[in-house]
């Protein structure tokens, strides 16, 4: 089973950028579907991007969309999620995992212990 590690999150001024990155172990990442999922307080944890195992389909919610890019580099085993123009409401813990993509669920058994953002207006 692959094991993921999320980093990259941080404290930021709204309008400002970060980059998260998936780093995986193990398992089947390059045959694998991948998204991003972020879980705000009081909030039931969401989808906000996947991609496609050889990275050719994306999908995004409508309200990530223009604004945050996810893509992977299978050589590295790692998936990418690049959040542009940050606002307040984006700050989440966010995680990555397997998913299916046909039903923008999570297929894997457990998560990783995430990355916090928190955007400050």
């Amino acid at each position: 089973q692959v094991h993921l590690t999320e980093s990259g999150g941080g404290l930021v001024q709204a309008g400002s950028s970060l980059r998260l990155s998936c780093a995986a172990s193990g398992g089947t990442f390059k045959s694998d579907d991948m998204g991003w999922f972020r879980q705000a307080p009081g909030k039931e944890r969401e989808l906000v991007a996947g991609i496609t195992s050889n990275g050719d389909i994306t999908h995004y919610v409508d309200s990530i969309a223009g604004r945050f890019l996810i893509s992977r580099d299978n050589s590295a085993n790692t998936m990418y999620l690049q959040m542009n123009d940050l606002r307040p409401e984006d700050t989440a813990v966010y995680y990555c995992s397997v998913i299916n993509f046909d039903r923008l669920t999570s297929a894997s058994a457990s998560w990783g212990q995430g990355t916090q953002v928190i955007v400050s207006s």
